[in-house]
């Protein structure tokens, strides 16, 4: 199994290039069971969890096409549809469940397999079930799997109101209500970047919808989808992940690609810590305003609040800020499990249920660590950039699935990092 080994080395200076947004491709691509012309994703990230959607969707009878090195998916389901989403994949990641809106709206019918994914909280379907019943579906769970069925052979339009701004039912409930007979409403919809970038794909496919990026979408369906070509967004999370690599460490940092818009939130709390960021015609450029990072106090909330997926990486930075700051989780009830790891490189973090008080120290130390998620991962990653002595993180696979080619980049601005093979 891979390690990552890190050694603190000082200030970073350079550019790192932003890669399309992992949580929008995944939305993506399910759409092109909407269809049976080809869509084209440009600007597509080259992660593992994209390998798990492509070979999902090929399980399904889609044709999926890695071209110009893994950065263009050009995807066609034009001849017999499986509608069995298998365990033996879907287990591999959660954002599988997004083929279960776009089956029962180009079959009438689906099998999909309850998801996997990282270890971070219950993350439950119930939402997805109820925004997919409100539009005619009837769903049963039999043996670890959703049997999905459409009386009648196809989906009708619908108002429904979510319990929670969930993003992946928001995803399910748009492609779904976009071949469903009339219109349909939903409200407390999720109001995330993806949300816009996959509204703005299905419009490029003929779909009608208004409303994305406001709590309420409303989608008039049509007959039938047509082909497309679609930019995938930047990653708005890879964005803020390397943000905060100068950030930590010190040293100015552009990272290519990336917008002010799509990380506000994140952005008022760097500045608060005392961290400048402005944007050049390329993206934008980071970096300290002192030698001292100031503590702030953060809640993960819903977009456009801060992001869940920025919390741990928030966390390392303020492992060695001057003062106390407190991290309130409000979106997964399990996503602390990077503390301990931090605390074993000398980090001062208290955790009571959905708050960690974080005590600056004035430098972290090297040690073993074990990543426990996909975002803990970076997080273990970051500290170390800052940290005395070496740093060796285990089981770095959880890497793989959001982070292209993470070694690489940070080396280009002159981190001491490599990546070894047992």
């Amino acid at each position: 199994m891979d390690r990552i080994i890190v050694r603190g080395n000082g200030p970073l200076s350079g550019q790192i290039p932003i890669a399309g947004a992992k949580n929008a491709c995944l939305a993506l691509m399910p759409a092109t069971l909407l269809s049976e012309e080809p869509l084209t994703l440009t600007n597509a990230p080259r992660l593992s969890d994209i390998r798990t959607m492509t070979d999902l969707l090929a399980s399904l009878g889609a044709e999926v096409t890695q071209l110009q090195d893994g950065k263009v998916l050009a995807s066609a389901c034009h001849g017999v549809i499986n509608p069995v989403a298998d365990y033996d994949i879907v287990r591999k990641m959660r954002a599988s469940n997004l083929v279960l809106g776009p089956l029962l709206a180009r079959l009438g019918h689906a099998v999909v397999s309850l998801p996997g994914g990282c270890a971070i909280g219950a993350r439950p379907m119930d939402i997805h079930i109820d925004a997919l019943t409100a539009l005619g579906a009837e769903i049963e769970l039999k043996e670890g799997y959703l049997h999905a069925k459409v009386a009648g052979g196809r989906l009708k339009g619908a108002v429904h109101e979510m319990r929670f701004a969930s993003v992946g039912a928001t995803e399910n409930f748009l492609m779904a209500a976009s071949l469903a007979k009339g219109t349909s409403v939903l409200k407390n919809a999720a109001r995330e970047p993806e949300i816009v970038d996959l509204a703005d794909c299905l419009r490029a496919m003929g779909a009608q919808i208004s409303g994305d990026g406001t709590s309420t979408i409303e989608i008039q369906g049509v007959d039938r989808l047509h082909g497309a070509t679609h930019p995938v967004v930047t990653d708005r999370i890879e964005l803020g992940t390397y943000m905060l690599a100068p950030a930590i460490c010190g040293g100015e940092v552009e990272l290519l690609g990336g917008k002010i818009a799509l990380v506000e939130s994140f952005c008022e709390k760097l500045d608060a810590a005392g961290i400048h960021v402005e944007e050049t015609k390329d993206g934008l450029k980071v970096k300290r305003r002192g030698d001292i990072v100031n503590a702030v106090d953060v809640v993960t909330e819903p977009y456009p609040g801060f992001p869940t997926d920025l919390q741990a990486q928030m966390m390392a930075l303020l492992c060695t800020a001057e003062g106390t700051s407190v991290l309130e989780e409000k979106i997964f009830e399990n996503r602390f499990m990077h503390a301990p790891e931090l605390v074993r490189m000398g980090a001062n973090i208290e955790v009571h249920g959905g708050h960690a008080t974080v005590h600056g120290v004035k430098k972290l130390k090297g040690a073993p660590v074990m990543a426990t998620d996909l975002r803990a991962s970076v997080s273990l990653i970051l500290a170390g950039l800052a940290a005395e002595g070496e740093t060796v993180v285990n089981r770095v696979y959880h890497l793989d699935r959001g982070y292209e080619r993470l070694v690489r980049k940070l080396k280009a601005v002159g981190a001491d990092i490599e990546r070894v093979s047992e």
